[in-house]
């Protein structure tokens, strides 16, 4: 099977999106795991005066868990997928959060270009047909020092992690596929996890990117060794982010 990029993957995000929400739900710990990324940005006063990018907000669980960890903050969120951010802008959001419509690849192209205190990617990263170039994008959105939190599947060297990840795959995630008729979709997802980065070479990839003070952190049960969050800064001694020079 072809991995679904750009528009591609977009379209079967849209066909998904009317049940997306409820698929997740039935992850244990799904929304407790992406609070405990967000926490790890450790953004100060509630973000209060911070203005922080959602990158692959999708429906906008990552942008709620957010708000939980810095519910002061100014919060934009984005995504390639008009379907999944209709679901997003359907939802009850305090003033300060708002939405766009756009690839991750062309934020320079829009208004919400930053720069930014800092930067949330929730399962975004190994969907992207260039990590390298997404990854060196997001430190011209954020100001020197900003930070970068990454929340995403990236299996560790044992076996027994991508056993366990095969199990939940087969046991619920292909049953949902065919009974929501998106199975393209959780193909992809499924192969996505299966090929990205073990936690090491994503932990070298940030560094390769020129973030610095990259820490690779666990999720606690049965994700452990399955998702991980990455957190790091853009270097303080950097010039100006490229849409400001």
């Amino acid at each position: 099977m072809t991995m679904l990029r750009d528009g591609d993957l977009a379209a079967a995000f849209d066909h998904a999106s009317p049940t997306y929400d409820l698929m997740t739900s039935a992850s244990p710990g799904y929304v407790a795991h992406l609070r405990r990324s967000a926490r790890r940005l450790g953004l100060p006063g509630g973000g209060a005066g911070l203005t922080v990018l959602d990158l692959g907000c999708g429906t906008g669980a990552s942008t709620k868990a957010l708000l939980h960890a810095a519910p002061l903050a100014t919060v934009i969120g984005v995504d390639a997928s008009a379907g999944m951010l209709a679901r997003a802008r359907a939802k009850t959001w305090p003033e300060g959060v708002s939405f766009v419509h756009a690839p991750v690849e062309s934020m320079d192209e829009v208004e919400a270009n930053g720069p930014y205190d800092a930067v949330f990617a929730a399962y975004l990263l190994r969907n992207v047909a260039d990590p390298d170039a997404v990854l060196r994008d997001v430190q011209g959105l954020l100001r020197p020092g900003g930070r970068l939190s990454v929340h995403e599947y990236t299996l560790g060297r044992r076996l027994s992690d991508r056993l366990v990840w095969k199990a939940v795959v087969n046991g619920f995630v292909r049953p949902w596929a065919w009974m929501n008729k998106d199975a393209a979709l959780y193909r992809h997802l499924y192969r996505s996890v299966m090929e990205f980065d073990t936690a090491d070479a994503f932990t070298d990839r940030m560094r390769r990117a020129g973030f610095e003070r990259v820490r690779c952190l666990p999720m606690p049960g049965w994700q452990t060794g399955i998702t991980h969050t990455f957190v790091a800064e853009r270097p303080r001694n950097q010039g100006a982010p490229f849409h400001q020079r």
